[in-house]
């Protein structure tokens, strides 16, 4: 509850590394002409993300997915690091699983929440000054979703 809570729409992030980057879960990187070094995780977003996908992390590491992973990345960096690599692959799914509920195929759209790509290429004419095309919804007598009004209302 607390990543739906925190995360919100799920389309305002373009894939699953810009989620990662944005819950501070990415390493920062300090780079001066062909010389880059990565430092710690940024810790930018929500630090109440970062800590249920940490406190996730540490029962998951245990699960045969991700244990094999985490003990190679344990023996050549430390546990810590190791445990905020399993966070992160933890915080990918989910934005995976939370993509796939907000499709126009049903989910989270049946509690009136729309997916901004299918919105925009379903119903083009609705934005200001726009005309219905012949294959338009509201020329094929379809009503609009709600919360989008016409410019002439």
């Amino acid at each position: 509850m607390v990543l739906l809570a925190e995360i919100g729409d799920i389309g305002r992030f373009r894939n699953a590394r810009a989620l990662a980057s944005w819950a501070g879960l990415t390493p920062t990187v300090r780079g001066s002409d062909l010389t880059v070094r990565h430092g710690h995780i940024s810790k930018q977003g929500s630090p109440y993300v970062r800590w249920v996908l940490g406190q996730a992390a540490h029962i998951a590491k245990r699960h045969p997915e991700f244990a094999g992973g985490y003990q190679d990345i344990a023996a050549r960096r430390g546990s810590k690091i190791a445990t905020v690599a399993v966070a992160r692959k933890l915080l990918t799914r989910a934005s995976h699983l939370l993509a796939d509920t907000d499709t126009p195929r049903g989910g989270a759209r049946q509690h009136g929440q729309f997916d901004r790509r299918w919105s925009a290429a379903r119903w083009p004419a609705h934005r200001p000054g726009g005309s219905p095309s012949p294959g338009c919804a509201r020329s094929s007598g379809m009503s609009r979703p709600p919360g989008r009004a016409r410019a002439s209302d």
